[in-house]
């Protein structure tokens, strides 16, 4: 019996049985994978201890696929794996582990992604309907971010920007529709983030858009509006500690309760500004 040629870099290997093209169902781009039985025979090959890295499952029918690892601290690892358009609806993915790959255009409505980590996986185009994303990790940037602050090109990584201005957009709102806005709110700077870097490098816009994102997260971070109040009172204070104030050679006497007053309702001013903005942008 011929044994699947799929070869990791590391030195593992498939133990699958191989087809016309010397590769297992599960590494063959060419395999048909639309039979209704496809997510539970799927579900059988990974339990068993299967290869999960570099399976070809493009446009394929796994409908109510179930992925979780019951008793494990952690969800089944897939590397590098190919879900384009793949029809996961009503997937329970609980724990799951995905490194790089692709889950572009794929149909996640209704599926469990609780708990998830999505690590520099292709997520553009995903359906997120009525997609559970409680505790979603997505890591500190998507694939499309890391391309394009590596991009020499400046046209090419806008392209990649654009991308993922997209994909943070799509994230924000399923999140929004799960009410985690906690995460939501994370997703929008990412946005707008990405949004700036298609700005050109030295124009206006972008200068602002960045003083905007340095001072108060795009609304998203009020410690920030608390940072630079201190920093600002700490700059004036030291500035009059060497120049001072005084009247007729007489120097002021200082007064803790009108810098505390100062400081209180300058926070307040800008505290109310945030809340405002963020309750009239839900």
């Amino acid at each position: 019996m011929a044994m699947c040629r799929y070869l990791v870099a590391d030195g593992r290997h498939c133990s699958e049985e191989a087809g016309e093209h010397e590769l297992c169902r599960w590494h063959d781009p060419h395999a048909d994978h639309q039979a209704p039985q496809t997510a539970h025979e799927l579900e059988h090959y990974i339990h068993q201890g299967g290869l999960c890295h570099g399976l070809q499952l493009a446009r394929a029918n796994l409908a109510g696929l179930n992925l979780v690892k019951k008793g494990a601290p952690q969800g089944f690892l897939l590397e590098q794996c190919n879900f384009y358009r793949a029809n996961l609806q009503g997937a329970h993915l609980y724990g799951i582990r995905i490194k790089g790959g692709s889950l572009m255009k794929a149909d996640l409505s209704d599926a469990n992604l609780h708990c998830a980590e999505l690590d520099n996986v292709n997520l553009l185009g995903i359906r997120w309907h009525n997609t559970r994303l409680d505790n979603l990790n997505t890591g500190k940037r998507l694939m499309q971010e890391r391309r394009g602050r590596s991009e020499r090109d400046p046209a090419q990584a806008r392209i990649w920007f654009k991308e993922a201005e997209e994909t943070y957009r799509d994230l924000r709102k399923a999140s929004e529709a799960q009410g985690i806005f906690t995460m939501s709110g994370r997703y929008i700077q990412r946005e707008l983030t990405m949004r700036r870097l298609q700005l050109p490098l030295w124009s206006i816009q972008r200068f602002t858009s960045w003083i905007v994102d340095l001072f108060c997260g795009y609304g998203e971070a009020p410690m920030r509006v608390v940072l630079f109040s201190l920093l600002l009172i700490f700059i004036c204070s030291i500035f009059y500690f060497f120049f001072g104030l005084n009247f007729q050679g007489e120097y002021l006497i200082y007064q803790p309760g009108a810098a505390f007053e100062a400081f209180t309702g300058s926070f307040t001013l800008a505290l109310f500004v945030v809340v405002f903005v963020k309750k009239m942008t839900r």
